[in-house]
């Protein structure tokens, strides 16, 4: 039986279809690539945003044009999108067989069992449910790095977000299911990992009283085989000193943080529901800088919040100026059905947004540029992704970039080189965001 596997949406969700697709995996079922091919089609779905909603529902339509056509036999949807809606889309896609939520993704191997019997129907297990799956997961990110999810759901129940209610509560992985995973993944080849929840720096403290990121971190770098360790999703009013201390003392620890901030007015900071000012996020990031000096910070903000003046976004454009951020991602504000934001007075028009987030992104690009030009004559330790066609030159990325987000190395040389090995290179160039360096052998 073959099935095609279309995963959707943030790298939270892919983990979720790497389980899913290694408990069908042992199960026999072969996974295909091509929509031709495919006896069943799974469809793991985001709806954070807008337009993820409207690219989870562009692809189910999608995938029930191959249904129509006669040769697949079920259609199952899975994630953000079928845990919020599995009523509409049963009702207005008759073409679907089943649906799963987001806490019953452990379920798809009798939920296409029994949509094959002819039996669709809707699994929904508690939305704060910790599923439980044995089975190794079947990597989709080429072998080398893998992401670890510690944690499911959120707490922090910012206006402007959906989350809290198609994931449920903050819950942490128990830390001996996280290390087992890790053990497996390096037994697989995998030499970075990359550890994301909604947000990592509260992991533990629902299981274990207190925050315990730092202790984790020093059991998984205990792992033979792991080389990096990056983390996502850091909110910034719970960083740490321990954490901090780890992130110094442990070699495997990328020097590399992911510290969504989201905007830089206390009155709109107020608004989002966000818990730190723009005081604390000065101070945050000033001692993030001077303990960790080489330290890579990433952010994201969101342009044209509900209220938000010219004046709000001046200041929040001077922050950015002012700071320097490394990575730098903008979204225009994406008003959610059911949440509080989406209620709100003063609804910017999308032009609006749209003009303050190129202003914003045109602003960090000139730091960006700069940035890359100071990294001339630098020497770094790469990852190898792999190899431009036809050209004696490779693709990497160095502990300052997360893959599929940040930029890219490229490597000239006539040595032979293997995705997921590392190579000291030095820097030489720079093209935009990215790098241009030569082996050092």
């Amino acid at each position: 039986m073959n099935i095609l596997f279309v995963s959707l949406g943030c790298d939270k969700n892919l983990v979720d279809s790497e389980f899913m697709l290694g408990l069908l995996d042992a199960k026999g079922y072969r996974i295909v690539d091509e929509e031709q091919e495919a006896d069943v089609i799974v469809v793991n779905t985001c709806c954070f945003i807008h337009d993820a909603k409207e690219e989870s529902i562009q692809t189910i339509l999608e995938m029930a044009e191959y249904k129509n056509e006669g040769r697949l036999k079920a259609l199952i949807v899975t994630g953000c999108l079928a845990q919020r809606y599995q009523q509409e889309i049963l009702k207005e896609i008759p073409e679907v067989d089943a649906v799963l939520g987001t806490a019953s993704y452990d379920r798809i191997v009798p939920a296409i069992e029994e949509a094959l019997a002819g039996n669709g129907h809707v699994e929904l297990a508690d939305i704060n449910a910790l599923p439980l799956v044995k089975e190794k997961r079947l990597l989709t990110t080429g072998g080398h790095y893998a992401y670890l999810k510690i944690a499911e759901g959120c707490d922090k129940h910012c206006t402007y977000c959906i989350i809290p209610k198609i994931r449920g509560n903050y819950r942490s992985v128990p830390m001996e299911r996280l290390i087992k995973e890790a053990e497996d993944l390096a037994e697989q080849g995998v030499k970075e990992l990359i550890l994301v929840a909604q947000e990592t720096t509260l992991y533990g403290a629902d299981l274990y009283g207190e925050k315990s990121l730092h202790r984790l971190l020093r059991e998984l770098c205990k792992i033979q085989g792991i080389r990096w360790i990056r983390l996502l999703y850091c909110y910034p009013e719970e960083i740490y000193d321990e954490l901090i201390r780890v992130m110094k003392e442990e070699k495997k620890v990328c020097h590399y943080l992911d510290l969504p901030i989201q905007h830089a007015s206390d009155e709109i900071l107020r608004r989002m529901g966000r818990r730190t000012s723009k005081e604390q996020l000065e101070d945050t990031i000033g001692r993030l800088r001077k303990e960790i000096p080489d330290i890579t910070i990433r952010t994201t903000l969101i342009t044209g919040f509900p209220g938000e003046t010219r004046e709000q976004h001046e200041e929040l454009a001077e922050f950015v100026d002012r700071m320097e951020f490394d990575r730098l991602g903008v979204f225009t504000y994406s008003p959610e059905e059911g949440t509080p934001a989406a209620d709100m007075p003063d609804q910017i028009p999308e032009e609006v947004k749209e003009e303050r987030r190129a202003e914003l992104m045109e602003l960090q690009q000139e730091i960006v540029f700069g940035q890359a030009e100071e990294m001339t004559g630098r020497e770094l330790l790469v990852m190898i992704e792999g190899k431009v066609a036809d050209e004696d030159v490779y693709v990497g990325r160095t502990y300052r970039d997360a893959p599929n987000v940040d930029g890219l190395i490229f490597i000239n040389t006539e040595e032979e080189l293997m995705s997921g090995d590392f190579a000291k290179v030095k820097v030489n160039g720079a093209l935009e965001y990215d790098l241009i360096g030569e082996l050092i052998v």
